[in-house]
Protein backbone atom coordinates (compact mmCIF):
# COMPACT_ATOMS: atom_id res chain seq x y z
CA UNK A 1 0.00 0.00 0.00
CA UNK A 2 1.21 3.66 -0.19
CA UNK A 3 1.62 5.72 1.74
CA UNK A 4 -0.67 8.57 0.71
CA UNK A 5 0.59 11.19 4.01
CA UNK A 6 4.36 11.14 2.51
CA UNK A 7 2.83 12.55 -0.61
CA UNK A 8 -0.04 14.90 1.34
CA UNK A 9 2.82 16.23 3.81
CA UNK A 10 6.22 14.99 1.95
CA UNK A 11 8.88 15.60 4.44
CA UNK A 12 11.38 18.41 3.64
CA UNK A 13 14.89 15.97 1.98
CA UNK A 14 18.82 17.00 2.63
CA UNK A 15 21.46 16.01 0.56
CA UNK A 16 25.01 17.50 1.00
CA UNK A 17 24.41 20.47 -1.06
CA UNK A 18 20.72 20.90 -0.98
CA UNK A 19 17.42 21.03 1.03
CA UNK A 20 14.11 19.65 -1.41
CA UNK A 21 11.28 21.43 0.26
CA UNK A 22 7.30 20.58 0.10
CA UNK A 23 6.79 23.05 -3.15
CA UNK A 24 4.13 26.04 -2.01
CA UNK A 25 3.26 29.32 -3.26
CA UNK A 26 5.79 30.62 -1.35
CA UNK A 27 8.24 29.40 -4.84
CA UNK A 28 5.58 31.50 -7.04
CA UNK A 29 7.70 33.97 -8.04
CA UNK A 30 10.53 31.58 -8.96
CA UNK A 31 8.46 29.03 -10.65
CA UNK A 32 7.34 32.00 -13.08
CA UNK A 33 10.67 32.84 -13.98
CA UNK A 34 11.59 29.24 -14.93
CA UNK A 35 8.44 29.54 -17.03
CA UNK A 36 10.53 32.28 -19.10
CA UNK A 37 12.79 29.97 -19.75
CA UNK A 38 13.01 29.04 -23.31
CA UNK A 39 15.38 26.14 -22.42
CA UNK A 40 13.32 24.74 -19.73
CA UNK A 41 10.09 24.90 -21.61
CA UNK A 42 11.83 22.96 -24.54
CA UNK A 43 13.41 20.45 -22.08
CA UNK A 44 10.23 19.72 -20.47
CA UNK A 45 8.11 19.77 -23.86
CA UNK A 46 5.96 22.72 -21.78
CA UNK A 47 3.76 24.58 -24.08
CA UNK A 48 2.00 28.07 -23.91
CA UNK A 49 2.53 30.51 -21.60
CA UNK A 50 0.54 30.91 -18.02
CA UNK A 51 -0.67 33.58 -15.94
CA UNK A 52 0.54 34.40 -12.27
CA UNK A 53 -2.84 33.17 -11.07
CA UNK A 54 -3.39 29.75 -12.68
CA UNK A 55 0.48 29.06 -11.58
CA UNK A 56 -0.27 30.55 -8.06
CA UNK A 57 -3.79 28.11 -7.73
CA UNK A 58 -1.98 24.87 -8.91
CA UNK A 59 0.88 25.50 -6.52
CA UNK A 60 -1.83 25.64 -3.91
CA UNK A 61 -3.34 22.67 -5.24
CA UNK A 62 -0.35 20.82 -4.96
CA UNK A 63 0.29 21.32 -1.23
CA UNK A 64 -2.44 19.76 -0.54
CA UNK A 65 -2.92 16.84 -3.14
CA UNK A 66 -2.21 13.17 -1.65
CA UNK A 67 -1.53 11.84 -4.98
CA UNK A 68 1.69 13.35 -5.87
CA UNK A 69 4.68 15.09 -4.38
CA UNK A 70 6.56 18.17 -5.20
CA UNK A 71 9.78 20.12 -3.97
CA UNK A 72 11.32 23.10 -4.61
CA UNK A 73 14.93 22.55 -4.85
CA UNK A 74 17.40 24.85 -2.51
CA UNK A 75 21.28 25.23 -2.73
CA UNK A 76 21.73 24.81 1.25
CA UNK A 77 25.00 27.41 1.42
CA UNK A 78 22.29 30.33 0.18
CA UNK A 79 18.54 28.64 -0.20
CA UNK A 80 18.84 30.25 -3.87
CA UNK A 81 16.50 28.13 -5.56
CA UNK A 82 17.64 25.99 -8.15
CA UNK A 83 14.34 24.25 -9.76
CA UNK A 84 11.42 21.66 -8.44
CA UNK A 85 11.31 17.87 -8.58
CA UNK A 86 8.35 16.12 -8.38
CA UNK A 87 6.56 12.47 -7.98
CA UNK A 88 2.83 12.32 -9.72
CA UNK A 89 0.50 10.32 -11.62
CA UNK A 90 0.10 7.63 -8.34
CA UNK A 91 -0.98 4.80 -9.48
CA UNK A 92 -2.38 3.37 -6.23
CA UNK A 93 -3.28 -0.02 -7.61
CA UNK A 94 0.45 -0.57 -8.89
CA UNK A 95 2.30 1.70 -6.11
CA UNK A 96 3.66 3.33 -9.37
CA UNK A 97 4.55 7.01 -9.64
CA UNK A 98 6.24 9.43 -12.83
CA UNK A 99 9.33 10.99 -11.74
CA UNK A 100 10.23 14.67 -13.31
CA UNK A 101 12.32 17.39 -12.60
CA UNK A 102 13.18 20.72 -14.10
CA UNK A 103 16.14 22.54 -13.13
CA UNK A 104 16.23 26.49 -13.61
CA UNK A 105 18.14 27.59 -16.11
CA UNK A 106 22.03 27.31 -17.93
CA UNK A 107 23.67 28.13 -14.67
CA UNK A 108 22.56 25.31 -12.70
CA UNK A 109 23.02 22.55 -14.86
CA UNK A 110 26.29 20.66 -14.95
CA UNK A 111 26.97 20.52 -11.28
CA UNK A 112 25.48 17.47 -9.91
CA UNK A 113 22.23 18.62 -8.22
CA UNK A 114 19.83 17.05 -10.75
CA UNK A 115 21.35 13.80 -9.72
CA UNK A 116 21.53 14.53 -5.83
CA UNK A 117 17.89 15.77 -6.64
CA UNK A 118 16.77 12.62 -8.60
CA UNK A 119 18.22 10.23 -5.75
CA UNK A 120 16.71 11.75 -2.70
CA UNK A 121 13.15 11.95 -4.24
CA UNK A 122 13.60 8.23 -5.59
CA UNK A 123 14.85 6.92 -1.83
CA UNK A 124 11.86 8.63 -0.58
CA UNK A 125 9.26 7.33 -3.52
CA UNK A 126 10.52 3.79 -2.43
CA UNK A 127 11.45 3.89 1.62
CA UNK A 128 8.87 6.32 2.59
CA UNK A 129 6.25 5.97 0.09
CA UNK A 130 6.53 2.80 -0.41
CA UNK A 131 6.83 2.52 -4.49
CA UNK A 132 7.32 -0.24 -6.34
CA UNK A 133 7.84 1.45 -9.39
CA UNK A 134 8.47 4.81 -10.67
CA UNK A 135 8.83 5.61 -14.08
CA UNK A 136 9.60 8.97 -16.40
CA UNK A 137 9.75 10.06 -20.26
CA UNK A 138 12.63 12.08 -21.31
CA UNK A 139 13.20 13.71 -25.02
CA UNK A 140 15.75 12.50 -27.25
CA UNK A 141 16.97 16.33 -27.33
CA UNK A 142 17.94 16.20 -23.56
CA UNK A 143 20.79 13.05 -23.62
CA UNK A 144 22.50 15.10 -20.66
CA UNK A 145 18.87 14.06 -18.39
CA UNK A 146 19.32 10.70 -19.62
CA UNK A 147 22.90 9.93 -18.61
CA UNK A 148 21.81 11.88 -14.97
CA UNK A 149 18.55 9.32 -14.76
CA UNK A 150 21.02 6.04 -15.97
CA UNK A 151 23.61 7.18 -13.38
CA UNK A 152 21.00 6.96 -10.55
CA UNK A 153 19.67 3.31 -11.65
CA UNK A 154 16.62 3.79 -14.25
CA UNK A 155 16.65 1.41 -16.99
CA UNK A 156 15.72 2.42 -20.51
CA UNK A 157 12.57 0.12 -21.29
CA UNK A 158 11.71 1.95 -24.56
CA UNK A 159 10.95 4.49 -27.18
CA UNK A 160 7.80 6.47 -27.80
CA UNK A 161 8.32 7.68 -31.83
CA UNK A 162 7.42 11.19 -32.28
CA UNK A 163 5.85 12.06 -29.18
CA UNK A 164 6.30 15.53 -29.06
CA UNK A 165 6.43 18.31 -32.31
CA UNK A 166 8.42 20.73 -31.36
CA UNK A 167 9.46 23.59 -33.45
CA UNK A 168 8.39 22.02 -36.64
CA UNK A 169 10.35 18.58 -35.85
CA UNK A 170 9.38 15.41 -34.40
CA UNK A 171 11.14 14.05 -31.24
CA UNK A 172 11.48 10.77 -29.51
CA UNK A 173 10.95 10.06 -26.03
CA UNK A 174 12.20 7.61 -23.94
CA UNK A 175 10.70 5.83 -21.54
CA UNK A 176 12.65 5.03 -18.13
CA UNK A 177 11.90 3.53 -14.68
CA UNK A 178 13.19 1.75 -11.76
CA UNK A 179 11.66 -0.68 -9.56
CA UNK A 180 12.24 -0.61 -5.80
CA UNK A 181 14.12 -4.31 -6.04
CA UNK A 182 16.39 -2.59 -8.65
CA UNK A 183 19.90 -1.50 -7.38
CA UNK A 184 20.07 1.92 -6.43
CA UNK A 185 23.92 4.28 -6.67
CA UNK A 186 24.75 6.69 -4.03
Amino acid sequence: MVATPALASPATLATARMHLVPMSTDYLNQVMDSLQHDEFMRLTGTRGSFTRDAVERFLARVTQADDRADWAILRASDDAYLGEVALNDLDQDNRSMNFRIALNGPAVVGQGYGTEATRAVVEYGFDTVGLHRISLGVYAFNPRARRVYEKCGFIHEGVERDALYWEGEWVDQHRMSMLATDPRTR
